[in-house]
């Protein structure tokens, strides 16, 4: 990993720290997770062992950190490290496709979708949930699946761009 893809993950997390500190806690708590879709996006964007796991462990702690959720710290670390590591395994087996923005999507909602299974069962099992599993997973995550998924779609096609114009990641040039 060199000093160029460390600055473009840093970035990517500190855009999705942001946006994960301004979205109000909106169902018992939980609000979706802007910091996936950057984490996801830094995977597709640079996927190397080594990367997925420094996302993986950056944006479960800032998660935890800005979290409105009850005992959110250790669920999200949980959350995105495991997360990370199923989605970056899904952009290696599906190798042939993972370029398309339709697979983006897919693979946007997919770790969506893991994402919110892992951290409401880590937080029910670590801490206790606020409400029952199925309403929140029916209020917060399946939105923030079609929200994250909605986001990817627009962020890929300027962030390969612009990787592009900077000659900062070579599988793209």
């Amino acid at each position: 990993m060199n000093t160029k893809n460390l600055v473009a993950l840093s970035l990517l997390v500190g855009i999705g720290a942001v946006l994960h500190a301004v979205i109000p806690g909106f169902f018992l708590g939980m609000k979706p997770d802007m910091m996936l879709t950057m984490m996801f996006l830094g995977i597709i964007l640079f996927p190397d062992k080594k990367s997925v796991l420094l996302l993986g462990l950056v944006t479960g702690l800032i998660s935890g950190i800005t979290s409105t959720f009850p005992g959110g710290l250790v669920p999200n670390i949980i959350d995105k490290f495991l997360t990370a590591f199923i989605v970056f395994g899904l952009f290696v087996v599906l190798k042939k496709f993972n370029r398309s923005l339709i697979s983006v999507g897919i693979l946007t909602a997919v770790g969506t979708l893991v994402s919110g299974l892992v951290f409401l069962s880590s937080a029910y099992f670590l801490v206790g949930l606020p409400g029952p599993f199925v309403a929140l997973f029916a209020a917060v995550v399946l939105p923030a699946t079609a929200f994250n998924t909605i986001t990817m779609v627009i962020l890929y096609p300027i962030a390969t761009t612009v990787l592009k114009r900077t000659k900062l990641n070579t599988q793209f040039n």
